[in-house]
């Protein structure tokens, strides 16, 4: 059992009981010696001791399994080679006085290895005379993961640590979506430790421990009592209940009679529930019928053929040993294991030459005539060598793999999740350190890359209590008479979204009116009241109104709240019921007309393309038909004017030059096209230009506003100042606030000259109620530059925000926002924009899929047209064609004689007419068909 003694100033405790013991048992011959240090180096009998409860329900099973491991070690030839393990009982007697006494006693005993204790308070204490005496303490039921600390280097866990079992009943929580429970625990270093790394570990997933409900063993029923009723009428329905085996029962008893283990509430027990059902070989149906529901984890043991055989032994060695009242359950293994393990330990230590000797600490000296003797308390020699090889062994017990970690801890940790229903209990799934949840046994996951995603955890159904299988909503309002307070912000202006009231409910509003939608759609009643916020001469900080819900002050905030990351990170929001961005107002006026207007529907880049097509264009046009084409041919002027003509010419399609080559055609063809298309464009947009009326205003937007030195008017209590003081670095001085729309006319009439503002900064929903009243005199410039929405503000991990979120949704999907809206926030709008030129100017990414298109057919005929004539140009050689080109052009003959380089031929050649070119090929042609048939006469007509 876990005893619930209340340790502190363990040294000075363990001192203080060190004297009771020694005044108590006083054999004066025990505390001779002859000695400073006895020795064996072949010893025939090993000591280890064993302590613990024997009339409990861990004690019951452990002590026919920690006899039944003797006897299987001492009958077994293959280990220790004949030396005989002698086990020494103690009982602590469910008493943490008695136990400590008992614990040392059982030191004086020069034993080796320590069993036990089951008790983690006791542990504590023990744990400081191991470490002095230098004995292994194997504890298989002290979970408290305080005691894995390097402060207890002795001390070897033989079971799983509850810091595990906590992380597995996160997990089970997480599973569920449930992020707040009350954890009810025995006030002992077993309960408060285990239960303080369940809040570590709830932290972690963003949950919590709502509420931490205390109690001793020796609590009567009434107090008991009290306390449920205490947690009952608190929020959560979720209960952690972290208790002995022997006494835990009496708190679902006592729900029990309450009505708390029916349907909408959540029991999570510890394993010390299923330690208690397993060790009754036939539970009491009314004990089985409080328990209706309950969800319970146990340490899982493989079902190996190892273990089944024990179990079959059971029967024999529970009439053999126990005299408590409990039969077999899983801390049996844990104490067989621990046995065979200090066997094994034993003789790796023998015949690694270890040595079974001990001696005086001189720090237990008897001095100035002390009757303590303290010296009877000898020092193992050889524990720190055998504690080394205890943390190496590795090998396989009823338990599952016995070998431990550089955290001391065994490998593998693992849990049984557990449903009980009806007369049993019903595996639902495994907890495993290494993925987590499953309804696969751990072990067959150990081969397989761990994957503890959302996606991957795994449960098989439940039966809650109340027998519904609906997983409970975990929390209910508190039944303490007090509604939600709701705060409300109690504005100056903009009325129409929330604002006083002399109705009952004492508020109005859109935002009111979605709320309370909201709220009627959720499947269960919250009783609310509001209460407005802020004076109603000036509109109240929206910020401390949040801070304030944070606080607790508050339990949620209702109205037009902006959502905003700084928020965020204090409350929670629920959806966004209205999108709402920032936008900037400035006055306008109709802009005057421009004697360049004409240049206004293309940007700078748009006319520089454009004009360098219209030369490109022409170029390869008359490449592709200078040689064929007399109309491209002439004096250099002639043709450069001939070039500038066609392109430009193109653009009315009154150009005069006939095209005459195929490639030309299908360029020009192209190019027709490309221009037809900006011609539109072009003509489109200046005529809206010169026609549709144009504002304009000296704020262009936001970048226009923070590089200028005027004022800047924003709505009082908005977020929007820090927003533009800290994000953009406005200064502080150029902000004005302004409390009602009638402000913002009158700031904005006035101008920055005569104390007013250029512009102001504020929310998209209320600058469309304001457009209105003004009758869009004034209008909004640039772009919406923030995105966020109006939501509602509740604590941290309030349930309430997710389920309205869900109802909100709903709201829009049903269109009943939009009827609010159209309620409330009806406005005109203003439909006449102001002039953005930049934004109204046609630019090149919206042709430059055409400019490209006609790109690639001016290259593709240059290729062809280059192709073609370097083909012809293999085949002219200008040394056989000099008398022809004398014929043909004398003038020719004195500058050939000049141009020698090889380009210059080519650029001569490309030059000249192809009809010239072709009459010169066929000749040649003709003159080498008439010298191949001489050279075939002559050699038919020689003598042979």
């Amino acid at each position: 059992m876990k005893e619930v003694l209340l340790i502190s100033g363990f040294m000075k405790r363990t001192l203080v009981l060190l004297s009771l013991w020694f005044f108590i048992w006083f054999p004066l011959e025990a505390f001779c010696s002859t000695g400073n240090t006895s020795s064996s180096s072949n010893p025939k009998v090993i000591n280890i001791g064993a302590l613990f409860t024997l009339n409990s329900v861990i004690g019951g099973a452990t002590k026919p399994a920690l006899l039944a491991a003797i006897d299987d070690v001492n009958s077994n030839p293959n280990i220790l080679n004949g030396i005989e393990l002698k086990l020494i009982l103690r009982d602590t007697n469910c008493s943490g006085f008695i136990g400590t006494m008992e614990a040392l006693q059982l030191m004086e005993s020069d034993i080796v290895v320590a069993i036990g204790p089951q008790s983690s308070g006791i542990a504590h204490v023990i744990s400081h005379v191991v470490n002095e005496l230098h004995v292994p303490l194997l504890s298989f039921g002290a979970t408290d993961p305080t005691l894995a600390s390097l402060q207890f280097p002795y001390f070897l866990r033989t079971t799983h640590s509850d810091y595990f079992q906590m992380y597995a009943i996160a997990d089970v929580l997480d599973y569920y979506g449930w992020r707040e429970v009350i954890a009810i625990f025995v006030d002992d270093d077993y309960g408060r430790n285990g239960i303080s790394v369940l809040g570590d570990s709830l932290a972690k997933k963003r949950a919590k421990i709502s509420y931490k409900a205390s109690f001793s063993p020796e609590d009567p029923e009434s107090k008991i009592n009290d306390l449920l009723v205490e947690v009952n009428l608190m929020e959560s329905r979720v209960f952690v209940v972290h208790a002995n085996p022997d006494t835990g029962l009496n708190i679902f008893s006592v729900a029990k009679r309450l009505n708390m283990m029916s349907g909408g509430y959540v029991w999570i027990a510890t394993d010390w529930l299923p330690s208690y059902l397993d060790s009754r070989e036939a539970v009491d149906p009314s004990t089985m019928n409080i328990l209706q529901g309950v969800v319970a984890l146990r340490r899982y043991t493989p079902d190996t053929n190892l273990k089944k055989r024990f179990i079959s032994r059971w029967k024999n060695l529970k009439d053999k040993g126990s005299t408590g009242p409990g039969g077999f359950n899983s801390y049996a293994l844990y104490a067989y294991d621990s046995v065979w393990l200090a066997a094994h330990a034993l003789e790796v230590f023998l015949s690694e030459g270890g040595n079974l000797s001990f001696s005086n600490d001189p720090k237990l000296s008897d001095t100035n005539g002390t009757a303590l003797h303290l010296s009877s308390l000898r020092v193992f020699n050889g524990g720190q060598q055998l504690l080394q090889t205890l943390l190496r062994m590795n090998l396989s017990g009823l338990s599952g793999q016995i070998q431990f970690n550089q955290q001391r801890d065994l490998i593998h940790p693992a849990f049984d999740v557990l449903n009980i229903v009806g007369t049993g209990t019903h595996r639902i799934g495994y907890w495993s350190n290494y993925s987590h949840l499953s309804i696969v046994p751990p072990e067959s996951l150990y081969t397989k890359p761990p994957n503890i995603s959302s996606g991957s955890q795994h449960l098989y159904g439940v039966k809650w209590p109340g027998e519904t299988s609906k997983v409970p909503r975990g929390w209910v309002f508190p039944n303490n008479g007090q509604p939600l307070r709701i705060a409300v912000p109690n504005r100056v202006g903009y009325k129409e979204f929330v604002s006083k009231d002399n109705s009952p409910q004492g508020v109005k509003g859109y935002c009111i009116d979605v709320f309370e939608a909201a709220i009627n759609l959720l499947p269960y009643a919250v009783p609310h009241t509001y209460m407005l916020f802020g004076d109603g001469k000036r509109n109240p900080n929206y910020d401390e109104i949040v801070s304030q819900v944070a606080q607790n002050k508050y339990d949620a905030a209702v109205g037009d709240i902006t959502i905003v990351m700084n928020r965020m990170k204090i409350v929670d929001f629920t959806q966004p019921y209205m999108e709402s961005g920032l936008v900037v107002v400035a006055l306008v006026k109709e802009a005057k007309s421009s004697p360049w207007a004409f240049l206004k529907p293309f940007t700078k880049e748009m006319w520089f393309v454009t004009a360098a097509f219209f030369l490109f264009v022409g170029a390869v046009v008359w490449i592709l038909e200078h040689r064929i084409n007399h109309e491209f041919r002439g004096p250099p002027r002639q043709q450069l004017i001939t070039i500038f003509w066609f392109s430009f010419s193109t653009m009315f399609f009154s150009h005069r030059e006939n095209t005459v080559s195929t490639l030309g055609r299908l360029v020009l063809i192209i190019w027709l096209f490309v221009v037809l298309i900006i011609n539109s464009s072009y003509t489109a947009s200046l005529t809206s230009i010169l026609t549709v009326q144009q504002l304009t205003s000296g704020i262009q937007g936001i970048d226009s506003l923070i590089s200028s030195s005027e004022p800047i008017g924003i709505q009082e209590g908005s977020f929007a100042l820090n927003y533009l003081v800290d994000e953009l670095n406005i200064a502080m001085s150029r902000i004005v606030k302004l409390k009602d729309p009638e402000a913002y006319l009158r700031a904005l009439n006035l101008g920055p000259k005569a104390g007013g503002v250029a512009a102001i900064v504020d929310k998209l929903p209320y600058i469309e109620l304001f457009l209105t009243s003004t009758n869009c005199l004034y209008r909004t410039v640039g772009q919406e530059f923030t995105k966020s929405g109006l939501g509602f503000a509740f604590q941290r991990d309030s349930p309430l925000a997710v389920d309205l979120s869900t109802a909100i949704l709903q709201l829009l999907e049903s269109g009943e926002l939009q009827k609010f809206h159209n309620k409330w926030l009806t406005h005109t709008e203003c439909s006449i924009q102001i002039n953005q030129e930049e934004e109204n100017k046609l630019s090149l990414s919206s042709f430059w899929g055409l400019f490209l298109i006609c790109g690639i057919a001016c290259v593709l005929a240059l290729t062809l047209f280059c192709y073609r004539v370097f083909t012809q140009y293999r085949r002219f050689s200008p040394e056989d064609e000099e008398a022809e080109v004398e014929e043909i052009e004398p003038s020719r003959l004195s500058r050939r004689s000049i141009l020698s380089t090889s380009f210059n031929n080519i650029m001569d050649f490309v030059d000249r007419k192809e009809t010239e070119i072709k009459e010169i090929l066929k000749r040649k042609n003709i003159n080498e068909s008439k010298q191949t048939s001489h050279n075939s006469n002559g050699q038919a007509s020689s003598p042979t």
